[in-house]
């Protein structure tokens, strides 16, 4: 399985000079890429320039990803805290109606 390939967005500019001189279709040749990522490509540098051609991803800093584990993690503990007393009191309930139906029995 082949892996995807990232290009800086230096590389991206060098391979739209390249167009420039020798044409989209031998650059997507040389290049290996598809001729919509060229088209992006083309259209992200015309419309903001070299900033356009930064990558789209977002990579998330990893403390905010920790205080993300760390805030679920506690999310939990006080969703079971909260269900704790309900399920304790459907307890004595159902054991309410158990001792109820042993003396009604005896």
């Amino acid at each position: 399985m082949s892996k995807r390939r990232t290009f800086t967005k230096e590389k991206k500019l060098e391979i739209l000079r390249y167009a420039e001189e020798y044409g989209m279709v031998a650059t997507c040749r040389e290049y290996e890429l598809s001729q919509s990522l060229f088209y992006r490509w083309k259209h992200a540098f015309e419309s903001k320039g070299v900033d356009g051609l930064e990558p789209a991803c977002y990579k998330v800093d990893p403390q905010v990803r920790d205080l993300e584990k760390e805030n679920e993690r506690l999310r939990k503990i006080i969703a079971k805290q909260a269900l704790e007393p309900e399920v304790k009191s459907e307890l004595i309930k159902k054991n309410d109606q158990i001792q109820r139906r042993k003396r009604r029995l005896s």
